[in-house]
């Protein structure tokens, strides 16, 4: 199981690699940093450094995996990205619906492909889907990502470079927020992260405060006035509460 640091999920899979950037936020990109620093010490998805490469032999993997789990997919790359072909974007969703004792966090930022595309795709409850928004220049992928069939839609506010102020939620079940983290870290101001939690108070989004990030991210923690903010769409059971139902479906 490839269990993951991320303060929202449980574990990755990267049945894509490398990305290329497209927006502010991927400045500082930090799956460009661990791909170059996976190639120096062998790694062989990673022969290709930051590349853009499938990975085929990765795609059966979490029907591997017997508890459920939340996973975040392509946690080093975009699934969405234009040079990933729309028949290996089908298998991907082929296995998460053949492993449907998990959750899938899908994230993008080419959300223009993402609502091309969506009509082809086999999307349900357990397939959550989002988009990353870094400043008000990007605000758009959240219409494109509305567009989608996906069943949940989620934002990733991070890394959280400006305000956002006039969100518009509606059909959104979770934002997420975090500060940048890593060399060159851009600031976070805190009044940019209270209104986002307060605009998913007023229209009943669940509220994830990841960090504040900075160069050394464990200096500066996660809370946000006293207290961590871990919601998540509360008409969503956890994977762990559905072991139940599932385990008797698993493969042997």
């Amino acid at each position: 199981m490839a269990e993951s640091h991320i303060e929202w999920t449980d574990s990755t899979w990267n049945p894509v690699t490398g990305c290329t950037k497209i927006s502010a936020g991927c400045k500082h990109c930090y799956a460009e940093r661990m791909s170059k620093r996976l190639k120096a010490m062998g790694q062989a998805n990673y022969r290709n450094g930051f590349r853009l490469t499938l990975q085929p032999h990765m795609l059966d993997l979490p029907l591997k995996w017997k508890r459920p789990q939340r996973i975040f997919v392509n946690s080093m790359s975009d699934l969405f990205h234009e040079d990933v072909p729309v028949e290996y974007i089908l298998q991907v969703f082929e296995t998460m619906n053949q492993a449907d004792w998990h959750q899938y966090q899908v994230l993008t930022k080419r959300a223009d492909r993402l609502a091309e595309l969506s009509r082809f795709l086999p999307w349900r409850e357990h397939i959550w889907m989002g988009v990353s928004v870094e400043n008000a220049k990007v605000t758009w992928r959240i219409d494109e990502l509305r567009r989608s069939g996906a069943w949940v839609k989620f934002l990733s506010l991070e890394p959280l470079i400006g305000p956002l102020r006039d969100l518009g939620l509606n059909g959104i079940d979770w934002a997420i927020v975090g500060g940048e983290s890593g060399p060159g870290a851009r600031q976070m101001k805190p009044e940019w992260v209270r209104q986002i939690r307060d605009q998913c108070q007023e229209q009943g989004v669940a509220f994830f405060f990841k960090q504040w990030g900075g160069v050394v991210k464990s200096r500066t923690g996660r809370e946000l006035d006293g207290q961590t903010w871990d919601q998540y769409p509360a008409h969503l059971a956890a994977p762990a509460k559905q072991l139940s139902l599932v385990v008797a479906r698993q493969p042997g």
